[in-house]
């Protein structure tokens, strides 16, 4: 394969400005989008805007010295709503730690998310209880090789692989452009077109690895990389959900009849890395205008004026957003400290001597600062 056989443009079905785009080329995605009523596109429009207003609100909280750190995902909404609808709810996610959308789609509350960015869980949440949403993965690209193992899990018990998509398991890993280049991100590559696991892998390429461009990463596109390792792969418009909706539908679809797939979501970063981070050191304003104006809510809401719904409905799930985030605001100003000693008693699913010792010697360490500890 050379240059000249790589694909120019993303899968695409909404332009900028919302209107839809009908070719020849994109007829198969335009009929699996169909799948989703207007209705469906609606809901998909407050999911992006809860999350945007939750994500600034949160920004706010760790500025004021409420976090310890906060990671952003403003811009990227339009692609993980897309995967959000697309996936069935007895697929498994496997989020990295700016997949907020797909948290909150999943049934993890706010505050949830919140903890662990101030300190006040040692994990996260339980996946059972979330619909299959594992924790956040802090640790670059680890959580590759753990879905690629739970997809081949899945394939040896028989839990895919029927044909019928309503009842066969997938599961999909979400992380960057960045983590891409982590060698954890290869092999589980390696091992899922081995072994024929029912996993898709979900890379948004958001264009920065914190300050390194993502063309400095890779002289080849991350989808054609993929097609390398044996995979289907497909480079799709991350900030049109309806296509994000379509590619990933198909793809995971495909991945529970044994064929691993990889989906690279052009999107982009608009603010920084984390709240550590400043990306006026080394990102040009004129990047981030040119990306703005793709804004994915921006989008979804005009395609859905041109759909027949008013701007009062829209300003109304926009109200909704402002007041969920304002109570997420409250219920985490409200809250508590973890107690010091929570961190040993969920290394072990028993009792363990050694994690008894350490407790016992923490509370004797702080016990010596007279109750200021």
């Amino acid at each position: 394969m050379t240059r000249a056989d790589v694909a120019t443009e993303p899968i695409r079905l909404l332009d900028a400005d919302g209107s839809l785009v009908e070719t020849d080329e994109n007829a198969e995605w335009r009929e699996l989008a169909a799948q989703l009523g207007t209705a469906d596109r609606l809901a998909m429009h407050g999911e992006m805007l809860r999350t945007r207003r939750f994500d600034i609100e949160a920004g706010h909280l760790q500025r004021q010295g409420k976090l310890g750190l906060w990671v952003p995902s403003i811009g990227q909404e339009g692609a993980q709503v897309g995967a959000a609808w697309a996936s069935r709810d007895q697929d498994t996610l496997f989020p990295s730690y700016r997949e907020h959308l797909l948290a909150l789609h999943r049934g993890v509350d706010m505050l949830q998310i919140i903890d662990i960015f101030r300190g006040a869980v040692h994990g996260g949440w339980d996946p059972l209880e979330t619909r299959g949403m594992r924790i956040y993965s802090l640790v670059i690209a680890t959580h590759a090789l753990h879905a690629t193992g739970y997809a081949m899990g899945i394939r040896f018990d028989g839990k895919c692989g029927t044909g019928d998509p309503s009842t066969d398991e997938a599961v999909m890993a979400f992380y960057g452009d960045g983590a891409a280049s982590q060698g954890d991100a290869s092999e589980g590559l390696v091992f899922a077109a081995s072994y024929d696991a029912p996993v898709v892998f979900f890379v948004q390429n958001n264009k920065w690895a914190i300050s390194v461009p993502s063309t400095r990463q890779s002289r080849f596109p991350l989808h054609e990389r993929a097609r390398g390792f044996g995979l289907d792969a497909a480079w799709v418009d991350g900030n049109d959900p309806l296509a994000s909706f379509a590619v990933t539908r198909r793809m995971l679809d495909a991945a529970r009849q044994g064929r691993p797939g990889y989906v690279e979501a052009d999107t982009y970063r608009m603010g920084a890395h984390t709240t550590s981070d400043d990306p006026t050191r080394y990102r040009p304003s004129e990047e981030e205008e040119s990306w703005r104006r793709r804004d994915p809510i921006a989008r979804l809401a005009a395609h859905l004026r041109e759909l027949g719904v008013d701007d009062a409905t829209l300003a109304e799930q926009d109200r909704e957003a402002t007041e969920l985030a304002a109570d997420m605001r409250r219920r985490t100003l409200e809250a508590g400290s973890a107690a010091s000693d929570d961190i040993f008693d969920h290394v072990y699913s028993e009792p363990h001597p050694l994690m008894l010792e350490q407790k016992r010697a923490l509370a004797e360490f702080e016990a010596g600062f007279g109750g200021e500890a």
